[in-house]
């Protein structure tokens, strides 16, 4: 199968670093397991040990608060499901805008939901959140508070510190899902009053198949998977040592060469280019602080399931929003949940950039785009 010559989808999965590969495969010439007390075992220990140190200082966390899970999903599903078992809490209350894996997870803990709306800007709405926990506190209950820190459809950053202010000197529980954060924002993990956050390794140039969940101590219980205590008790199951090193390295190597990939740049020039081609393009959370590798836009006219089918034919990969939706081209929660017409919505494409982007292809990307718009004018103007 023919490579992408052009990849602008890293929010759903980003390339795997050459520093990630190469800790993965040395891995892999590792035999044992991580809980044997053998010399074989010790060394895969070890591995697993200094990728849970690399990850730590990533995200300004303690080492011990560090629970690798399978997933950035599990992660969520731990926290939230989990969770729920363990604080058990009156109510879980999420975000319109967050990612499907805290949306499903809040439905399976059973309990009811809350949902906080989004302004058109795609930032949540403070005041509907401060109302709910307002009222929550003044009643006696213990609300289980679920925000992302980052959209991953439309990059917009939320108020993480205002609602850890909200939320914090209460007895609710807040967790934060970090996924589109790692490695873009100072986590600070250790310092934070969120009590759990969720992460993922693909997402910084890792493996898939491997996240992790941050806890502080009082959190030690939520569990979800109990196994044969592995990971303090926290998450059972033989640790995959090589995704998990892996993990390490690109916790180490992502910020230096993310930086100068200097994405943000990419980004802006890209939507200059837009604007010159379509002056009518719309930004979805144009006005709103965005983490600077992602731009989510449509071309009034132009459906995406158009425009996606003639980039990818030119070897150059976008999306049209959370690759968990895909299948679902057009269809977006997050879009409606910022009062997207349904039209516009349905043109909408998102362009994510990361450590090896370059100008390059983002002019590949307008030149690819420009030809679609032509013969979709074209076409247009023979119809009329």
């Amino acid at each position: 199968m023919t490579r992408q010559a052009v990849y602008c989808d890293h929010n759903a999965s980003t390339p795997l670093l050459p520093e990630a590969r190469a800790a993965l495969l040395s891995a892999l010439d590792l035999i044992g397991n991580p809980s044997s007390v053998h010399a074989e075992g010790r060394a895969l220990r070890a591995l697993i040990d200094q990728a849970r140190a690399d990850v730590a200082a990533l995200t300004g966390a303690r080492r011990e608060e560090v629970v690798f899970t399978g997933s950035a999903t599990e992660a969520i599903t731990q926290a939230i499901v989990g969770g729920a078992r363990h604080f058990r809490p009156d109510a879980v209350v999420v975000t319109a805008g967050d990612h499907m894996a805290v949306l499903r997870a809040a439905e399976l803990t059973g309990l009811p939901i809350r949902t906080i709306g989004l302004h058109a800007d795609g930032r949540i709405d403070l005041e509907d959140l401060t109302r709910r926990v307002t009222e929550a506190t003044k009643a006696g209950e213990t609300l289980l508070v679920a925000v992302h820190a980052v959209n991953n459809e439309t990059g917009i950053v939320q108020p993480v510190e205002q609602i850890e202010a909200l939320v914090g000197p209460t007895p609710h529980i807040l967790f934060i899902d970090a996924v589109q954060a790692l490695g873009k924002l100072d986590l600070g993990f250790m310092s934070r009053p969120a009590d759990m956050m969720a992460v993922s390794a693909h997402k910084i140039g890792g493996p898939t198949g491997v996240g992790a969940l941050l806890v502080k101590s009082h959190a030690d219980a939520v569990r979800l998977i109990p196994g044969g205590g592995q990971e303090s008790n926290r998450r059972g199951g033989t640790e995959p040592a090589a995704l998990i090193a892996g993990f390490g390295a690109a916790a180490k190597a992502f910020p230096e060469r993310y930086r100068a990939a200097g994405v943000a740049g990419l980004i802006a020039g890209f939507e200059s280019a837009l604007f010159a081609l379509a002056p009518d393009a719309v930004i979805f959370g144009g006005g709103a602080l965005r983490i600077g590798n992602v731009t989510n836009f449509a071309v009034p006219g132009l459906k995406n399931a158009v425009a996606m089918m003639g980039l990818d034919l030119a070897g150059i990969a976008v999306s049209s929003g959370s690759a968990c939706s895909s299948g679902k081209v057009g269809v977006s929660h997050v879009l409606g949940a910022m009062q997207v017409d349904p039209a516009l919505k349905d043109s909408a494409l998102r362009v994510s950039l990361g450590w090896n982007s370059t100008r390059a292809d983002i002019e590949a990307l307008t030149t690819g785009l420009a030809g679609i718009m032509a013969r979709h004018k074209s076409r247009d103007h023979r119809a009329a």
